[in-house]
């Protein structure tokens, strides 16, 4: 399903890739570091990572028009590209409801709802905030701004790496759960491995 998406759109394609390397790194900091130890069980963390590719997935429902625009989105464009997030929660439910199991479900609607949530209640579509937003999706939000931060995009030139980490640590607290912001940061030498490989 997730290369529906890279299929209408390589850049969302290699956002995918990409991504899940970082949730995956973030996800085993979390763990070694003792973070959340009741959630982030070995099996939680399997499914974290499996399910990852799966967060832009309700893009397949945002107009071509959108998705591929050159320049910035208006007000109401904006607007319709925030759907790809309860879009993504309805497919994975939906068309994977059936033939997976419970908890990659749950897991995955939960990070493709909530990955544009923020620590501070001011993220998209349910306005949660702190540790009312999923634990996968809080993973998954840092791993998913980071990224878009660092590559290009048909709207924008990507940012220095220096300038991303600078962002992800400052915005610890207030878009980003503070201690996975930090982590994240601390294992800058994996993430940034990642954007040679």
């Amino acid at each position: 399903m997730a290369n529906l998406i890279e299929n209408r759109d390589l850049d969302t394609g290699e956002h995918v890739k990409r991504t899940s390397r970082y949730v995956e790194l973030l996800t085993r900091a979390a763990q070694k570091a003792g973070y959340c130890t009741k959630i982030l069980t070995d099996d939680y963390a399997e499914l974290l990572i499996k399910a990852a590719p799966m967060h832009d997935i309700g893009k397949i429902a945002v107009s071509d028009m959108i998705l591929q625009k050159p320049g910035r989105l208006t007000r109401e464009e904006f607007e319709a590209m925030k759907e790809h997030t309860t879009a993504g929660g309805r497919i994975v439910i939906d068309v994977l409801g059936s033939i997976e199991e419970k908890e990659y479900i749950d897991i995955a609607a939960q990070i493709a709802l909530g990955h544009h949530e923020k620590w501070d209640g001011t993220g998209y579509p349910q306005g949660l905030s702190g540790s009312d937003i999923p634990l996968c999706a809080r993973i998954m939000a840092v791993a998913d701004v980071f990224d878009a931060l660092v590559s290009r995009r048909c709207y924008k030139e990507a940012m220095p790496v220096d300038e991303a980490f600078a962002i992800i640590a400052e915005s610890g607290g207030s878009h980003f759960d503070p201690e996975l912001a930090r982590l994240f940061c601390s294992i800058r030498s994996e993430i940034t491995g990642v954007l040679g490989e």
